[in-house]
């Protein structure tokens, strides 16, 4: 039976993937803070969910308490850690910077000693669309450059690359990071727009619509989301033999290390998405139209061919029938 120890489980991606894992017959261990920068029982629920199944143990703890970590990490001797902890949101990042630095860089070293100590074999992290920044020509390739991130928060993901890249080539520790693409889902975070949206338009409480509606994004499903990790953590990074990396390819040609987009590969109009929640709700919302946010960019589009060419896999989830899917979720959960 593999072991994975998994950062962030009473998280949105990280109940996921840890559900799909134990359902596969891995033992995982957790790892969460349980911080209260949104619903903390909401976090709970989840984590009560996946304790339900004995192949799963968890601690409740900082990714800064280096020593409840190592001692989390060192009893478990994971085979692969996937790193999905991390203090999330954009906007928060421009009230409290702090806390992005603490959790995301002093954090992620944490978490990349532990692994290198217990020679885990393949180390995943989470990385984030908004380390392309200012970049303009999409869809976004791994193989783009991205020194142009507009928030601190984007700043520290891209640092967590460059520390998991010379980690990679110093230890010989084979790392991959992936790149999210507004992922959305049931038992999504209240803080993303989706959830937002439906639980105003239910209210009537009007809708804030960033930069008059002319935004796009690559909506990304969970579920699909978690599929592509679970098939990259068997897609192990190898150091390349002479330093010859194959065309299209992100890995490092001095270390067993790559980045990989996961999205939906869908540049969709924030109106439309819109309107396809009033459509499954049977209900207008009131919309507030409004300037673009300050460190937010108008549009994300994922190339996600190198997923494909790695794993066979490609996410494809319309973002109708996601949307419906979370809508069903929501209201059972509320009962609303």
């Amino acid at each position: 039976m593999r072991r994975v120890f998994i950062t962030g489980t009473a998280g949105f991606i990280g109940f996921y993937l840890a559900r799909v894992l134990l359902a596969e017959g891995f033992r995982v261990h957790g790892y969460d803070g349980m911080t209260d920068y949104y619903d903390v029982e909401l976090k709970k629920r989840r984590h009560a969910i996946l304790l339900s199944n004995p192949n799963f143990s968890a601690d409740e703890a900082m990714l800064e308490d280096r020593e409840v970590l190592d001692a989390a990490i060192d009893q478990f001797r994971p085979e692969a850690i996937v790193h999905l902890a991390a203090q999330a949101g954009v906007r928060y990042s421009l009230e409290n910077p702090h806390a992005y630095v603490s959790a995301n860089v002093v954090g992620t070293m944490n978490v990349m000693e532990a692994a290198r100590r217990v020679g885990a074999g393949h180390l995943l992290m989470a990385s984030t669309s908004s380390v392309y920044g200012a970049n303009e020509d999409m869809p976004f390739s791994e193989t783009d450059k991205a020194d142009t991130q507009l928030t601190i928060y984007a700043a520290t993901k891209k640092a967590t690359e460059s520390m998991g890249h010379a980690y990679a080539h110093l230890w010989n520790l084979p790392t991959t990071m992936f790149r999210f693409f507004t992922v959305y889902g049931p038992w999504g975070r209240p803080d993303l727009a989706l959830y937002k949206f439906v639980d105003a338009i239910l209210e009537d409480r009007p809708i804030d619509i960033y930069n008059n509606g002319e935004m796009y994004r690559d909506f990304t499903y969970i579920d699909d989301l978690v599929r592509g990790i679970r098939l990259l953590i068997d897609a192990v990074p190898e150091r390349p033999e002479g330093g010859v990396v194959p065309a299209g390819d992100s890995l490092s040609p001095v270390g067993p290390f790559r980045v990989v987009n996961i999205g939906n590969s869908d540049k969709v109009r924030l109106l439309d998405f819109v309107d396809a929640i009033e459509d499954c709700l049977g209900k207008k919302a009131i919309r507030n139209y409004m300037p673009m946010q300050m460190g937010d960019v108008p549009a994300t589009w994922a190339d996600a061919s190198l997923l494909q060419n790695l794993t066979g896999y490609r996410p494809q989830t319309d973002f109708r029938d996601g949307i419906a899917r979370f809508v069903a979720w929501f209201r059972e959960y509320y009962g609303k």
